[in-house]
């Protein structure tokens, strides 16, 4: 598999001072197959999310039925050896659902590439933040709600928010508002950097981000 090493600049302005610190870290991408890679890893990302337990009963599991119901010939009736044909009101199920596994596997190195790559297109959606911007001393939505509006970010679409270190204050003041999913840098997935119209990211998930998914 063809690798290139893409370097990301990144440019974080900090509020509190009129000057801004630039970050480079360099994300391992493929020019050819990213997109490929990227819709592999987003359907085994959905295969494995499905829980397969649907189930149905044949007629050889429905109980009782075991009886003919009536005598094969005089009655004037269709023939029938059971009252749990599939044919009846409250027999079995022809060609049913039988709980299964949907589970696909993709190699470790193409889901870290295919993440690398994603990072990269979603660039331009994508707000560096300082690590203390963030921290709240109180689980308050209204805290966090206010700091978005000041990056001005609009929270009718859906925001990613990519943390080092899980902060309950941060989960508590951000779980009140749908559009808005927390995950840390070390557990990055696919499909929400899909759905992720608006990306933030701290300084520490940057460099996190450069050594884990690095292949």
């Amino acid at each position: 598999m063809i690798k290139n090493k893409i370097p990301v600049e990144y440019k974080f302005h900090d509020p509190t001072l009129s000057s801004s610190i630039n970050l480079s870290i360099s994300l391992n991408t493929n020019d050819i197959n990213s997109m490929y890679l990227i819709h592999r890893s987003f359907i085994q990302q959905i295969k494995n999310e499905k829980q397969g337990s649907a189930n149905s009963k044949t007629r050889s599991e429905v109980r009782g039925g075991g009886k003919k119901p009536w005598k094969q010939k005089g009655t004037g009736k269709a023939r029938a050896g059971s009252i749990r044909s599939p044919l009846w009101k409250g027999g079995g199920v022809v060609f049913g659902p039988k709980p299964k596994s949907y589970k696909s596997k993709v190699n470790q190195k193409e889901k870290k590439i295919a993440i690398c790559s994603l990072l990269v297109n979603k660039k331009p959606i994508t707000i560096p933040i300082q690590d203390n911007v963030l921290i709240l001393n109180r689980p308050k939505t209204k805290l966090i709600y206010n700091q978005l509006q000041n990056l001005s970010i609009n929270t009718n679409k859906k925001i990613l928010i990519i943390i080092n270190q899980l902060d309950n204050n941060l989960y508590l003041a951000t779980r009140n508002i749908p559009n808005i999913e927390l995950i840390l840098a070390n557990q990055l997935n696919i499909n929400s950097l899909l759905k992720a119209e608006n990306i933030l990211i701290t300084y520490d998930s940057l460099l996190t981000i450069e050594e884990r998914y690095n292949v």
